[in-house]
């Protein structure tokens, strides 16, 4: 009964800085935002420590002309006789001063503007989008190169309002484009409606969901401002009395160094700048894994973080279950920690058997099939466990064994999934899609395939010529589930397929994938909060809360004898279709955090027959306690369920 194996993720409990240090540690997690921050550290520190890195004055004219690097001058001197090497390192003070400063002024200009013309809307975006318009028509470089002859000898500070005025426009433009899209989200819809204000719904709901935008605006724009401080100086219209890495390519080329073969002039200015903008790109990939963290992963598999050699392949059991999950830990992974929403969780799957899936919303239901199938999206990551079908590891498999596993052996129907058929396309190449990533080419084939599935799923074969658009919701669910049984896998995951639909169209769905399960010997695992369906059209219900199952047993046995407390409170909160009336109440109380690791029953806060100083002390063992009925709860087990060894969360 003893010593069942958990692994636990430590969780810092202490009170986070308002400044959250972790966050920058985790965009520099990304390999590329490290090396843009090293590299732009360098460059910092080069213009910083410029008095301590080099004795020599920039502008001193006592040096030999057109030196040769050597150990005196490491980067040779300049046709006046000025070291290079000095030049490099001072130039790069007001060179970074010009980028960073006119970056900050013009995305703060354009930030302002695309978020008060998309937020007030009406007189407000017109008359800011005309501005918008009217200097994005206007040339970019001869706008710079008039009003830079306008202010010349203005100085430094002149160039940076020069750059700032004429390039916050693009920014603008796109964050206007994408705050009116999240303009009318609905929780931006909800905080009007309860009476928030302007500043609040502006700060507070919509810039922290523009922040990844906002830095990919700086980043460009200040790169923009040091090439167009180096494009005016380079034309002699900057103020080439001061030291940049722009005035050292215009005095280059005003010399001839090329013609010279002074190579040494121009080479250090111009890695200098290219250098400066690489950097300011990598960090614009460890900001956008932060903000948007499907951008940069979404066709690489979920990410397993479990410490070790991956488990072997086991030879599959002629007797034994399809799908075998064992010690299977997975959640988020964030800033502030690892969530774990999936927490040592073992499930077996036999061929052809119908599972279900139940717990209300947040229970770790969809987050353990999809760690499972390796289909959880980033941030989610597996920290621990197995899931072996059919002898094959699915956590240890590469991407390139996935993709050819992925809809022949397993398939998946999403929540709400009739809305990835693609508007554009007809219904038939959307059918094909599957089989021909697998290798099915001929038309013939794929033809008859397709009317085959259709008729499966009660479908007219004459829609297969028709747009998503025409076809009514349950057909398009439907056609979903058509795409999922293509390649007839042995397996089929569905998340809540029936969420979105009326109660007759769901029941003839699922009439028609029960059929169709039994006609095919598929084995399928359906997810959902609607513990009465599950009764219905089960062969094994397994319950799940706070990313533990807690009771798993036939789903006639579900019904007739629910063990665990929270079972027998979701049985009891829907009504029988007979019998007196009676007034149904939901569970008080919410489950528990997953951030946070709990020492006892997961359900000690909300149970009604908890037991203090042993149900909020040690954790249940989920232990068989009739014939094919297993329960964590000390009601029914006195096993506790022993911790193993911390799992790291990297």
């Amino acid at each position: 009964m003893g010593g069942i194996r958990m692994t636990v993720i430590p969780v810092n409990r202490t009170p986070r800085p308002r400044f959250n240090v972790g966050g920058l540690r985790f965009v520099l997690r990304s390999p590329q935002a490290a090396a843009g921050a090293a590299i732009l550290l360098i460059l910092l520190l080069m213009g910083l420590l410029a008095p301590l890195l080099t004795r020599y004055d920039p502008t001193s004219l006592e040096f030999g002309t057109w030196l040769k690097p050597s150990a005196a001058h490491p980067l040779g001197t300049t046709a006046l006789g000025q070291d290079i090497l000095a030049q490099l390192l001072y130039g790069a003070r007001l060179t970074l001063l010009i980028g960073f400063v006119s970056g900050l002024v013009a995305t703060a200009i354009g930030t302002a503007a695309g978020i008060a013309a998309a937020y007030f809307g009406g007189r407000t975006d017109e008359i800011i989008n005309t501005v918008i318009n009217a200097f994005l028509v206007l040339p970019g470089l001869p706008l710079l190169i008039v009003v830079g002859a306008f202010l010349r000898g203005g100085g430094v500070w002149s160039i940076i309002l020069v750059i700032a005025f004429t390039g916050w426009a693009f920014g603008a433009r796109v964050l206007r484009g994408q705050a009116l899209a999240l303009r009318g989200r609905d929780f931006v819809q909800a905080a009007i409606a309860t009476g928030e204000g302007p500043g609040r719904i502006i700060f507070a709901e919509m810039l922290p969901n523009l922040a990844g935008l906002i830095a990919a605006n700086f980043f460009s724009t200040a790169l923009y401002a040091v090439l167009s401080e180096a494009g005016l100086s380079f034309l002699g219209v900057g103020d080439v009395s001061k030291i940049t890495w722009g005035t050292m390519l215009y005095w280059a080329q005003a010399n001839q160094a090329l013609l010279q073969g002074a190579w040494w002039w121009i080479v250090p200015p111009g890695l200098g700048i290219a250098l400066l903008g690489t950097a300011f790109a990598l960090l614009n990939f460890g900001i956008d894994e932060i903000t948007n963290p499907r951008a940069n992963h979404a066709n690489k598999a979920t990410k397993v973080l479990r410490r070790g050699k991956a488990p072997q392949a086991v030879a599959p059991q002629p007797d034994g279950p399809l799908l075998s999950i064992r010690h299977l830990d997975a959640g988020y992974v964030t800033p502030r920690g690892p969530v774990r929403a999936v927490r040592d969780v073992s499930l077996d799957v036999r061929p052809g058997e119908f599972v279900g899936l139940a717990g209300e919303s947040g229970c770790g239901k969809s987050t353990l099939a999809f760690a499972a199938t390796r289909l959880l999206d980033p941030p989610g990551a597996v920290f621990g466990g197995e899931a072996v079908l059919g002898g094959k590891d699915l956590l240890a498999m590469n991407p390139e064994e996935l993709r050819r596993v992925r809809w022949k052996e397993y398939s998946l129907v999403f929540q709400a999934s009739m809305n990835i058929l693609n508007p554009v396309i007809k219904v038939r190449e959307q059918v094909y899609d599957a089989m021909q990533a697998h290798g099915v080419k001929d038309k013939e084939k794929l033809e008859a395939r397709a009317r085959e599935l259709f008729r499966l799923v009660g479908i007219r074969e004459s829609y297969l010529d028709a747009y998503p658009h025409q076809l009514s919701g349950g057909m398009k669910q439907r056609v979903v589930i058509a795409i999922a049984l293509a390649l007839e896998p042995k397996l089929v995951v569905m998340d809540e397929p029936t969420t979105a639909l009326d109660v007759v169209v769901q029941r003839q769905i699922l009439q028609e994938i029960d059929e169709v399960r039994r006609e095919l010997g598929i084995a399928i695992i359906f997810i959902t909060h609607d513990l009465s369906l599950l009764v219905e059209m089960s062969d094994r219900i397994a319950i799940m809360y706070a990313g533990e199952i807690v009771e798993e047993a036939p789903a006639r046995e579900i019904y007739a004898h629910p063990k665990h407390p929270y079972t027998r409170r979701l049985m009891t909160a829907f009504p029988p279709l007979s019998g007196e009336r009676e007034r149904r109440e939901g569970i008080p109380g919410r489950p528990p955090p997953l951030s946070l690791e709990l020492s006892g029953c997961p359900f000690f806060d909300r149970c009604p027959a908890r037991m203090p100083g042993l149900c909020d002390v040690k954790k249940p063992a989920n232990v068989e306690v009739e014939a094919g009925h297993r329960v964590a709860c000390f009601l029914h087990s006195p096993a506790v369920k022993e911790e193993g060894h911390a799992l790291a969360s990297d």
